[in-house]
């Protein structure tokens, strides 16, 4: 027993003596032998050799950082608080940040880093907050966070990211929130395969030529997934396909070109599906939305958007597409863009005369236009058309 109380007091000392006689680096000012702050320095490089392995919380902020290596900051495990803010850096080699078990926040920001790369932040475990807001981020490529798991908050506003890869956020698991920023011009299929048990899952502000087929294939145990304020171009079939265990699918506000198909299927498993406030351009066709009055488990909301008011449109209702969900309540509270008369206006409005005229009009393809019809001709049916109640939209129908 005496033997053991000498040997941790021999520990005791040792430890105490290299704390005492560490030398604070020349660049830096230490608060004590865990808070480090080299702020400022100019510095190149991590100065490892002369930081002190008792380091907690380590700010190398406004230096002149130009990428870091793999395993930068080795032997570094006791850090908990890491501050790379406002440095050249443009580039994180795979496993940048390998060792730092006890990291709680990493922050990078205000940098002109262009992508993250394979591996770069790769194998973080239980950080509270990754903050990579403010860089010049434009690609995210597969597998840049492997194996981090138990992120409390992953933050990329304010980058110009176009594209996000396949398996862009593969073998990242248990994250509470995943904001992404503005102005994302292409998820390719895949995207967030391989990410699951996510809390929020915001996309918002993007400008897409399409939502394409498999989008969200292998994206699992999402509590939010909101899709929102942005322009969402065509949502292709299968956008959603392989999506699985979904708390509650948001699309809102969003300015979409066409709708293939928006399918869910009990494969989704969807509590809850809203569809709200979105501008959609080309009037949905029989069959668009797919399985939705049967497998969102707690219900759908399809309020506050606006359809063009053509025979596409009475048409797609007629098929009874939301189950026994109020055709009422959805012409009540969704309205029209076109034509300009209603636009605004419920598509309850529309007058029930020139309802049944299109539904009583063949849904097949209208035959070619013959190549001599002139533009009197059209007008005059057009004229005719409109005396009878129908809309000019029907030209085309």
């Amino acid at each position: 027993m005496n033997g053991m109380r000498a040997l941790m007091a021999l520990i005791l000392t040792i430890t105490a003596n290299s704390v005492l006689s560490w030398t604070c680096p020349s660049d830096c000012i230490c608060l004590s032998h865990t808070q480090i702050l080299c702020n400022s320095g100019h510095l190149t490089f991590v100065p490892l050799r002369d930081l002190p392995k008792t380091v907690e919380h380590l700010s190398l902020t406004k230096n002149n950082l130009t990428y870091l290596p793999t395993d930068a900051f080795t032997g570094l495990r006791h850090l908990r608080k890491l501050t790379l803010d406002t440095n050249r850096i443009r580039r994180l080699d795979r496993f940048a940040f390998r060792g730092l078990s006890r990291l709680r926040e990493l922050s990078i920001q205000h940098t002109p880093l262009e992508s993250l790369d394979k591996f770069s932040l790769a194998g973080l475990q239980n950080v509270t907050a990754i903050l990579l807001g403010y860089n010049q981020i434009k690609v995210i490529h597969e597998f840049a966070f492997a194996g981090s798991a138990n992120i409390r908050l992953i933050l990329l506003n304010n980058n110009p990211l176009h594209t996000v890869s396949a398996n862009a956020f593969s073998g990242l698991t248990n994250v509470e929130h995943l904001i992404m920023p503005s102005g994302i011009q292409q998820l390719q299929p895949d995207s967030f395969n391989g990410l699951d048990s996510v809390g929020l899952l915001k996309l918002s502000f993007m400008d897409l030529a399409s939502l394409k087929s498999h989008t969200f294939r292998g994206l699992s145990h999402v509590h939010v997934l909101s899709i929102q304020d942005s322009d969402l171009g065509v949502i292709r079939a299968d956008a959603f396909s392989g999506l699985a265990h979904v708390g509650s699918l948001n699309l809102l506000n969003n300015k979409i070109d066409a709708m293939q198909s928006l399918t869910v299927t009990r494969d989704n498993h969807i509590r809850h599906f809203r569809f709200n406030g979105n501008h959609v351009l080309d009037s949905p066709r029989r069959g668009t939305f797919v399985g939705l009055a049967s497998v969102a488990s707690e219900g759908f909301t399809i309020i506050g958007n606006h359809f063009p008011c053509d025979c596409h449109l009475f048409r797609f209702l007629d098929g009874h597409p939301f189950g026994n969900w109020s055709r009422d309540l959805f012409t009540g509270k969704n309205y029209c863009i076109s034509p300009l008369e209603l636009n605004g206006q419920p598509i309850a409005v529309v007058d029930p005369m020139v309802i049944d005229k299109c539904l009583q009009t063949s849904v097949a393809a209208p035959p070619k236009t013959n190549a001599d019809v002139t533009t009197t001709a059209v007008l005059i049916a057009a004229v005719i058309l409109a005396s009878n109640g129908l809309f000019l939209h029907d030209l085309a129908v």
